[in-house]
């Protein structure tokens, strides 16, 4: 399984992006709505945060409280992809972002230990 991240850059506070997790390669058997999709952060220094996942096959989400309110988790399923809006970014938002990929299909978890398939992430910048 295969995850690319694109969407990373640098804004000004306040400002927003949309980081999007295009999923390919399945595993033989499982298509794009069989996986959980969830959305991790580290910055410099940190431990990897998780940040919000998305069932794609209940739809169900989940969002860590640091960022319920201000990011949006959403999948469309037609291109493979999840997104994460990002929106009144600070500079504590700072950090590679990643996706990755839960092929348990059940619940939805935003602990690292639960993916399987990782992204090689994508920068955010956020300028003061």
């Amino acid at each position: 399984v295969q995850l690319v991240e694109s969407g990373g850059g640098l804004v000004r506070t306040g400002g927003s992006l949309r980081l999007s997790c295009t999923v390919s390669g399945f595993t033989y058997g499982f298509a794009f709505d069989d996986y959980i999709i969830g959305w991790f952060r580290q910055a410099a220094g940190k431990e990897r945060e998780g940040l919000s996942s998305i069932n794609i096959k209940t739809m169900n989400t989940r969002y860590a409280s640091s960022v319920k309110g201000r990011f949006s988790i959403s999948s469309d399923n037609a291109k493979n992809t999840v997104y994460l809006q990002l929106n009144n970014l600070s500079p504590e938002d700072t950090a590679d972002y990643y996706c990755a990929a839960d092929s348990s299909g059940v619940g939805v978890s935003t602990s690292r230990y639960d993916f399987q398939y990782w992204g090689q992430g994508t920068q955010v910048t956020v300028s003061s």
